[in-house]
């Protein structure tokens, strides 16, 4: 008979927790100062605190909200998206840090550290949710140290052996994550062949709350794509935000159409909306820095919508009859395809641009995305592997997307 409970916490959570902040701090106080803030006419702080504000609010509330979709699991994924934010923003600035902004023997930190800690913090969201509801926070915290570790190790290799940009490779963090948790969660999770478990549901207030989390990431995108573009070039920095407002837009549209069109009904599936608004942003991820025109933008964020609704009505449920592999949140299809879609557009227009460099273009397009496919599928599924030990106390079957796993509720009569 299957245990009535989940294994307790208690011990093995405030003790993972107090040793990695712990350990953040010992490197904080021996490596880590403060930079002078550089204020120019150019760039002015306030503009770059708004920048950065605005991708905190994306990074917090705007996937805090949208992960709160389960009925019986609201509570945990707001405040576990909470947890694994603040402690994949500390590891990547360490991370970044000793890579990047190293000199004289210490981490400097700026406003430009720690929106680049925010890249890494929102690319270990997006790859848990591949796995929400399937494990403890303990395993998410391994998970977060891993993913973010992974996501700089493939940057890091882009930009040493094939000289990529900083914008270009950090613009393949929604590819790196998609799959990252996509292999991840086959490794750790190989089901039998069924639809969704039987407490993976959404009711009308937790999708209204998840709908909330989805406007705030639709309206605070161009912010984040702004703020990958380099200062250096303010024109490309503009026509981030106007393209990516316009292809998020278009995504949008796409979205409802082909949700209702799909229907044998002809109703509108929220969870379709949910994914597929913002499918426009994350093709747009490559395309700023190449694309000056509207109907590029818009046309990509058309596709975006079409290929992120189709991934969401059939390539979730093939994966996970056909392979076992559970996409919790359908990460594969939400930013994956329009990953690869943008990658796509992205090479089109390079070519398109210069016919002369279309061989060097596409062939360091190619090898770009093997790399980071590679990463990703080797990172996500060490990854796997480790969260499978028992010494992490998963949940068991029967405790999956289950508050009361980890949470007290004092109108229950049972003692918890």
């Amino acid at each position: 008979m299957a245990p009535r409970y989940a294994p307790s916490l208690r011990a093995p959570l405030p003790l993972s927790i107090l040793l990695l902040q712990m350990g953040f701090a010992a490197l904080f106080a021996l490596y880590a100062r403060l930079a002078e803030p550089e204020v120019t006419a150019d760039n002015h702080f306030t503009n770059t605190y708004a920048g950065f504000q605005d991708v905190n609010v994306m990074l917090f509330l705007g996937f805090g909200l949208l992960a709160t979709c389960f009925v019986r699991y609201a509570f945990s994924s707001l405040a576990f998206v909470l947890l694994l934010g603040s402690c994949s923003v500390q590891w990547a600035i360490l991370a970044n840090g000793f890579l990047y902004h190293f000199h004289d023997g210490k981490i400097w930190i700026s406003l430009r550290s720690l929106a680049e800690a925010q890249l890494c913090a929102i690319s270990c969201l997006i790859a848990m949710g591949s796995v929400l509801g399937k494990t403890n926070p303990v395993q998410l915290l391994l998970m977060a140290l891993l993913e973010v570790t992974g996501f700089i190790a493939n940057t890091w290799i882009l930009h040493t052996f094939l000289k990529a940009e900083v914008m270009y490779s950090s613009a393949l963090l929604h590819i790196f994550a998609s799959f990252f948790g996509v292999i991840m969660s086959w490794t750790l999770v190989q089901k039998q062949p069924e639809l969704q478990h039987e407490k993976e549901k959404l009711d009308r207030k937790t999708a209204l709350f998840s709908m909330m989390g989805v406007l705030f990431l639709w309206m605070f995108w161009p912010s984040f794509l702004f703020g990958l573009v380099a200062p250096s070039l303010p024109a490309c920095k503009m026509a981030a935000i106007y393209s990516t407002y316009l292809s998020m837009a278009a995504s949008a549209i796409s979205a409802f159409t082909i949700s209702m069109v799909m229907s044998p009904r002809g109703k509108i599936n929220m969870a379709h909306i949910q994914g597929a608004m913002l499918a426009g942003g994350v093709a747009m991820t490559f395309v700023i820095s190449v694309n000056h025109m509207p109907w590029v933008a818009i046309t990509t964020g058309m596709c975006a919508g079409l290929l992120s609704t189709m991934g969401l009505l059939y390539l979730k449920p093939h994966l996970e009859l056909t392979f076992g592999c559970h996409d919790t949140c359908g990460v594969l299809s939400v930013h994956g395809l329009p990953g690869i879609l943008g990658w796509a557009a992205y090479l089109f227009v390079q070519v398109s641009h210069a016919p002369d460099t279309a061989w060097s273009q596409s062939m360091f397009c190619i090898c770009s995305l093997l790399i980071t496919l590679s990463t990703s599928a080797v990172a996500g599924g060490l990854t796997g592997f480790l969260l499978k030990w028992t010494i992490w106390r998963p949940p068991q079957d029967r405790k999956r997307f289950e508050d009361q796993a980890f949470w007290k509720f004092e109108h229950l009569a049972m003692e918890q």
